[in-house]
């Protein structure tokens, strides 16, 4: 990100509270620059990939500049919602978060008892790249069956003949990898509704649970313990595409 903006203005925009309100943390001293308390609110900041290291509030750093993309370690009875009841995922980051102008969503969706690596940004521009059906980005999931497969799954996931239940499109192309007789890895890259559940209803079997570790090449991390989330870098955000 780059150029500048009114102090007031870029707090208030990643949540740090309404204009006033940040009018009073910078009166009371909470706000600096350098380590140089910055009074005047008015003030335009130059928007520099070092500013959150350069810029605390209450002696903490700065929350990352609009752009920022999240990877989180979802566990399963989370939902990526901001209106439902339970537990969301967004409960997992700072509250302020919620706040943030433009806002942070999800990158498509994990079901409910779905677990596994969520992208989150408030960048509309790659969200909508990810989830389009044009870029083609793989998704790997690893599910647990109640029944023993019957081996014609991953022809079957493969053909780009199959049709799920209530929808009149066949399903793109996907791959499926047997790890057990109750359990394969599968590669999508759509995003339907419940499509991995789905495909698998459609052979006669039900998925016990799912869990996806990998979009493109980028891997959930084995140190991103559940309901865990980091900052990726540009490097980490090429990796999907690939």
């Amino acid at each position: 990100m780059s150029g500048t903006a009114r102090l007031d203005r870029l707090l208030a925009n990643l949540g740090y509270g309404s204009r006033s309100e940040v009018q009073h943390l910078a009166r009371i001293g909470a706000v600096t620059l350098d380590g140089t308390a910055v009074r005047d609110v008015g003030v335009r900041i130059s928007l520099t990939a070092d500013l959150p290291a350069r810029l605390q509030i209450d002696g903490t750093s700065l929350d990352p500049l609009p752009r920022m993309v999240l990877m989180l370690h979802k566990p399963v009875g989370a939902t990526c919602s901001h209106k439902e009841f339970g537990p969301l995922v967004y409960d997992f980051l700072p509250s302020r978060w919620r706040r943030r102008k433009p806002a942070l969503s999800t990158v498509g969706r994990l079901d409910k008892e779905t677990s596994g690596l969520m992208l989150l940004t408030d960048d509309g521009a790659l969200l909508h790249r990810i989830i389009s059906p044009k870029q083609h980005v793989t998704k790997h999931y690893l599910a647990t069956l109640a029944r023993p497969l019957q081996g014609n799954e991953a022809a079957l996931f493969a053909s780009g003949t199959l049709m799920l239940e209530g929808e009149n499109k066949t399903l793109a192309t996907a791959v499926m990898e047997t790890l057990s007789p109750l359990s394969a890895r599968v590669i999508v890259t759509e995003g339907r509704y419940h499509q991995v559940r789905r495909m698998f209803a459609a052979t006669g079997n039900h998925v016990e649970t799912l869990h996806r570790d990998r979009i493109g090449a980028l891997l959930l991390p084995a140190d991103l313990g559940q309901g865990e989330y980091r900052q990726m870098d540009a490097a980490e955000v090429t990796m999907i595409f690939s």
